[in-house]
């Protein structure tokens, strides 16, 4: 549930070196950084990724060599673990919880706005119909008026029959 599943990435057809290099479109989700690079980036040692890596709190992608490979939102990640870990006093186990809660709330969000523009669809569709079944009324028709409104005394008398 880290969200590598929404990465984009844009692989053009052909296998020319020059289309590779252009096929391949950068993100902060793209994974670039070995480790060492990454270590350095985040302030950290390349052990303590590696321990993050396997306790789940950041988990980097890997190449078919099994290498990690991380992206400009993993050191992100690793800035934030970092900060909760030494500024905030937070253990490992409840920076592990908070991120994934965090991971929650982000689904959610996007779940919600999903459904928000159903629902405005659906609404506008709605009106739509029902300015179509207006627009269908019979217009020599006289519209009724409700005798409740009305103060006027109705007295029915019928007419004898002969």
């Amino acid at each position: 549930m880290d969200g590598r599943d929404a990465r984009r990435r844009t692989f053009a057809a052909g296998g020319a070196r020059a289309s590779r290099a252009a096929a391949y479109e950068l993100t902060d989700e793209t994974p670039v950084y070995v480790i060492s690079v990454a270590a350095q980036l985040s302030g950290l040692h390349p052990q303590t990724l590696r321990q993050y890596d396997r306790l789940g709190l950041v988990s980097p992608d890997r190449t078919a060599g099994r290498g990690r490979r991380y992206s400009a939102r993993d050191i992100e990640l690793l800035r934030e673990v970092q900060r909760l870990s030494q500024d905030e006093g937070i253990n490992l186990a409840g920076i592990k919880r908070i991120i994934e809660l965090e991971n929650q709330v982000t689904a959610l969000q996007s779940r919600v706005a999903e459904l928000s523009a159903a629902v405005e669809g659906a609404a506008a569709a709605m009106r739509q119909r029902e300015a179509q079944v207006h627009a269908s009324y019979r217009r020599d028709l006289v519209p009724y008026e409700d005798v409740r409104q009305s103060s006027a005394l109705v007295v029915w008398r019928p007419t004898p029959r002969q």
